[in-house]
């Protein structure tokens, strides 16, 4: 795949080219996953930098789920998530769930990913996701054996971007794993997470007949935290984003109704982005801002954390 080529967009139809728009040298892609794979794989992102602007790239994500993600013709890229490091970030990474807005500094190159809902982990990993949470890893330390190894083949041998999606969906739909016995519980609490209903925790765990330990492991083991870190990580983003959308000054009346007060989402802004959301959004965040903004219009939610089944 020619990094000189990469012009990004999607293969979704109906989706102005517009929205895509990006500097020059740099270009974002994401398309949906076969439909088979929907619940599974919260959607498919390539980021490409070239030219001298890629060189000590710097930029803030936001957290979300699990990704895998595969460098491809890429210079050196550092990511911190946290007080976690990953310098220099292997080829083929995993990154486990996450809590904390995740800084990268590249040098150039593309990288392909592909979000991992809760129920996704559930059919592509064996270990509790609780074990990668806010951390960075080699994708063979974590996956069933060969996987990282065949990835890395498919997409190496993609000619162009618009061939991205269907070799995914291919790789993907032959890797997935059986159906876990939990499966109807993981996508009730994955309801209670993006829709964060009063009383979701106990209602949620009283529908299934379960210890709010047991709901507690659930969590845990698919998702990488306990209920209340993903209950706050969903209210802040549904927050946050709609005023990195804005453009212009905060405006905090705009802020979920599950704050009881400015000052209350913003002790959360410190917990999550190590800093206040005006500081954030004057920070590099150039492809937050077209991810954000590509990924609703392909895929329907602007965030991966708040991606509904």
């Amino acid at each position: 795949m020619a990094l000189d080529k990469i012009t990004g967009g999607t293969e979704t139809p109906g989706i102005p080219p517009s929205l895509f728009d990006m500097p020059p040298g740099m270009a974002i892609r994401y398309d949906q996953p076969d439909a088979a794979l929907s619940d599974y794989v919260t959607g498919y992102h390539l980021y490409a930098a070239r030219g001298p602007a890629a060189a000590g790239l710097e930029n803030w994500f936001l957290p979300g789920t699990a990704n895998v993600r595969v460098t491809l013709d890429a210079g050196p890229i550092a990511v911190s998530i946290g007080r976690f490091r990953s310098d220099p970030l292997p080829q083929a990474s995993l990154f486990g769930p996450t809590s904390h807005a995740i800084h990268t500094v590249t040098n150039g190159g593309v990288m392909i990913g592909f979000g991992i809902s809760a129920l996704g982990w559930s059919r592509f990993f064996d270990g509790g996701a609780d074990r990668y949470a806010d951390r960075i890893v080699p994708l063979d330390a974590a996956a069933r054996p060969g996987f990282a190894e065949r990835l890395v083949a498919v997409l190496s041998a993609v000619r162009d971007e618009s061939g991205v999606k269907p070799a995914l969906d291919r790789f993907l739909l032959a890797e997935l794993g059986p159906k876990v016995a939990d499966e109807d519980q993981i996508r009730s609490i994955a309801r209670m997470v993006t829709d964060d209903l009063p009383n979701a925790v106990s209602e949620t765990a009283a529908a299934w007949g379960m210890s709010p330990e047991r709901l507690r492991r659930l969590c845990k083991r698919h998702f990488g935290f306990v209920p209340k870190t993903l209950l706050i990580r969903a209210r802040f983003l549904r927050s946050l984003v709609p005023l990195i959308e804005s453009k212009g000054e905060l405006d905090y009346s705009r802020i979920d109704p599950g704050y009881v007060s400015a000052s209350h989402f913003l002790r959360d802004a410190h917990a999550v982005l190590g800093t206040t959301p005006r500081r954030f959004l004057h920070a590099q965040t150039e492809f937050l801002v077209a991810s954000l903004r590509a990924r609703a219009a392909v895929l329907g939610s602007a965030t991966q954390a708040l991606h509904r089944l």
